[in-house]
């Protein structure tokens, strides 16, 4: 008997071991991959920074943090998105760092944490990731507007309803379609290589 205790003992500290281990690998996969897409965030702009006419309408910054939100969860989004504007603005100088990063640095936070924890909720269902992708784009819109509200006032200028539907929509028309073709087709391709890190434990 006593035994049999032992030995259900035993095998409970080594499946507690073995999920420990387990939730550490996942932890630092999810680092590392937020590393990556932060890295993205930085360099992505440069590819399209020269094209006068689509070049700022592709937003190419957003696409790392609606695929870090997806892939590793709204926690990890949020964090990379709130970084990024910032400490691209501090490195290369730009986005010019206020009004501009500072907003832009809650815009992609909302980018990140709302992709993120829908993608969480409705993954498995048909539509999912585009429903996710779609609801985090309007969130994060608004966000920027009222970001935009409150930093522009702070800097002297004023922010319309008009410049929020420029810059939020009519500007970035071009951009939100771009988004909507790749950030679920390379999630889609990531999840199929089962390196999606949504949902597991940490």
């Amino acid at each position: 008997m006593d035994e049999r205790i032992e030995t259900e003992k035993d095998d409970k500290v080594q499946a507690e071991e073995k999920t420990g281990k387990t939730s550490g690998r996942v932890r630092l996969k999810k680092i590392v991959y937020s590393a990556v897409f932060l890295s993205l965030a930085m360099v992505l702009p440069f590819f399209t920074g020269q094209m006068q006419i689509f070049g700022k309408s592709l937003s190419l910054m957003h696409v790392p943090v609606f695929l870090c939100g997806m892939i590793c969860g709204g926690g990890w989004g949020m964090l990379v998105g709130f970084i990024a504007p910032t400490l691209r603005s501090l490195i290369f100088g730009m986005p010019p760092l206020y009004p501009n990063a500072v907003v832009m640095s809650f815009e992609l936070c909302a980018y990140g944490a709302v992709s993120g924890f829908l993608y969480g909720l409705l993954y498995k269902k048909k539509g999912g990731i585009f429903i996710s992708l779609i609801a985090a784009m309007l969130i994060g819109r608004l966000v920027w507007g009222l970001a935009s509200l409150i930093f522009w006032s702070f800097a002297g200028k004023t922010f319309t309803f008009y410049l929020f539907i420029k810059g939020a929509f009519i500007d970035a028309f071009v951009g939100i379609i771009l988004h909507l073709i790749i950030v679920p087709a390379i999630v889609k391709a990531l999840e199929k290589a089962n390196l999606l890190l949504l949902n597991k434990n940490e």
